[in-house]
């Protein structure tokens, strides 16, 4: 920076007071490539500055505005909006700026502010650097053709950065690194690798308890929140703070540290507890306009397997089963009613509403009540949660069954035997499929040679083109059959463990019903009817019973012919 020399000739005889305000911002790709444009280092160049170019006695410095780490094309920046409102107010009558890049990332903005917003307010504006601008000194200054010029390059400057960041961004997404500025609660970045996550073990355990809460205990959401305050834990935010960060968000100024039901619902529907990482879901319309949208769910980055998980997949997709339910909490309490949003009329299909009368809490059907449209269906609470309990006892009991079944038959040697046997078969055929299309291959070899006429030719043409037709359909049905015997139950099923490890289930609880049952049907007589989830589970395993069954009979009289 050239050193200005002072020219009192040219001073009036009335020199106004100057109250000074130091304007510096300092982006994230300042902070990491060059150092010289700290906001430490910022400071000390206009605070020399000031001393060098006013006379003692003639100013005072109001304050110091610094923007750390946030992007020149964006003019809502916190600091310069303050600095903005001082000049306004007439609190500061001069601002000075290292360049105007600091100031201005955005030619339209930089043109509206020295030429409307300064002049309008009576204020002066120094620029220390290329162009040198002093709207009180050289009013040209700030309308020089270099000023626009500069503008162009700043803004341009801008452009190319963003673009290589959105490419940097994108790459990274792609590779599931993390690139948040602060990790999600229950985590916190490794210290040697900015880009992965770590658990948290104190906040990690919160979010255990969230967890359980929600889908082994059945509270709401509102209820976990106000157990969670009542604990005197720490909402994500405060605890962010609390840890030493720097975290803000648009809606800082209103965070009480207390947890809310929207705060709970977040953390039961990321997908980040089960060591998923998801990014990419909202993006900056553009470099000027820094207004986000929401992106469509199949352009987000989906990335499993990048940290160590907090919760596992079963209880998360436990949680998220029950979003999709009523999980209104009974007034005055913090858990869900325990059959709340799996009840429904037998006959017009709609949800059953929990009502009571004389102490008894009892389901009715909604239409009938509200609306006198079909019948009056209706069935007690207790009674309906002792028959679902029995309902649940009577699967369990069929699938043990199943399960005893389907090990009689994975332990039958006879099934080793077969799939042996087809395996040779198999092999067999199918080498002499390759014999019998090479032969056919060389038949034309022969009639051309002269070593058979064109009759043999084509009948041998046509006897081996019907035995490759029958080999080939043989070796489809062994195919086939190999192919139902691979396609075996083990023991560990997923349809078989969700209701075996159920097997001594005495009471019922919200995790249980939305694991194992999809909907509870109420009939006008007040019987009920079970539809359990895994359906096709259960198909599939009579299936294969069946199968095997028709294997095993098949086996067995060959073996005694």
């Amino acid at each position: 920076m050239p050193r200005i020399r002072k020219n009192h000739s040219q001073k009036t005889s009335v020199e106004p007071f100057w109250k000074i305000g130091l304007y510096i911002r300092l982006s994230k790709e300042d902070e990491n490539e060059n150092e010289s444009e700290s906001v430490i280092n910022q400071e000390k160049i206009l605070l020399d500055f000031v001393d060098d170019y006013f006379d003692p006695g003639s100013f005072s410095i109001v304050d110091v505005f610094a923007d750390d780490g946030l992007t020149g094309t964006d003019t809502l920046r916190p600091a310069f909006k303050r600095l903005e409102s001082c000049i306004a107010s007439k609190e500061v009558n001069c601002m000075i700026i290292k360049s105007l890049a600091r100031g201005f990332r955005n030619l339209a903005d930089q043109q509206k502010f020295l030429e409307e917003f300064i002049p309008l307010h009576g204020a002066r504006f120094i620029c220390t650097g290329t162009p040198f601008i002093d709207t009180y000194a050289n009013p040209r200054s700030a309308s020089g053709l270099e000023v626009p010029i500069r503008g162009m390059f700043n803004e341009q400057f801008a452009a190319t950065t963003s673009e290589e960041v959105r490419k940097t961004f994108k790459m990274k997404r792609e590779r599931g690194e993390f690139i948040g500025s602060f990790a999600p609660y229950g985590y916190k970045k490794d210290p040697n690798d900015k880009n992965r996550l770590l658990v948290d073990e104190e906040a990690a355990e919160v979010v255990k308890s969230i967890y359980h809460w929600f889908v082994g205990e059945g509270y709401s959401k509102k209820g976990i929140a106000k157990r969670l305050n009542q604990m005197g834990e720490l909402n994500p935010e405060a605890y962010k703070k609390k840890k030493g960060f720097k975290y803000s968000n648009p809606h800082s100024g209103q965070n009480d540290g207390l947890w809310s039901s929207k705060t709970i619902s977040s953390i039961l529907q990321n997908p980040v507890y089960i060591g998923v990482m998801v990014q990419g879901r909202n993006r900056i319309i553009s470099y000027k306009v820094h207004k986000q949208v929401s992106v469509p769910e199949e352009e987000w980055f989906v990335v499993p397997g990048t940290h160590e998980a907090i919760i596992d997949r079963e209880t998360f997709e436990k949680a998220q089963a029950l979003h999709q339910r009523d999980t209104r909490a009974a007034p005055g309490k913090r858990e869900v009613y325990l059959l709340s949003g799996f009840v429904r009329c037998a006959d017009c299909k709609k949800a059953m509403h929990r009502k009571t009368a004389r102490d008894i809490a009892y389901y009715a059907c909604r239409s009938y009540t509200d609306k006198k449209i079909c019948s009056k269906h209706s069935i007690r609470q207790d009674k309906l949660e002792n028959a679902v309990l029995a309902a649940i006892q009577a699967q369990i009991a069929i699938v043990d069954q199943l399960a005893e079944e389907i090990e009689k038959i994975n332990n039958a040697p006879v099934i080793n035997r077969e799939s042996k046997r087809l395996t040779y078969a198999l092999n067999k055929a199918e080498k002499q499929l390759a014999q019998h299309k090479d032969a056919s291959d060389s038949l034309y070899l022969d009639w051309k040679s002269g070593e058979i006429t064109q009759d043999e030719y084509r009948r041998l043409k046509s006897k081996i083109a019907e035995q490759i037709k029958q080999l080939e359909a043989n070796i489809c049905y062994l195919k086939e059959e190999m192919q139902v015997m691979s396609e075996g139950i083990e023991a560990d099923d997923p349809y078989l463990t969700a209701f075996l490890k159920h097997k001594n289930i005495q009471t019922l609880n919200r995790g249980i019903l939305v694991e194992l049952i999809d909907t509870i049907w109420v009939h006008e007589n007040g019987e009920i009817t079970v539809d359990f989830n895994f359906a096709d589970g259960f198909q599939r395993v009579v299936d294969y019973i069946e199968n095997s069954r028709n294997i095993l009979t098949v086996i067995e009289n060959k073996t005694a012919v």
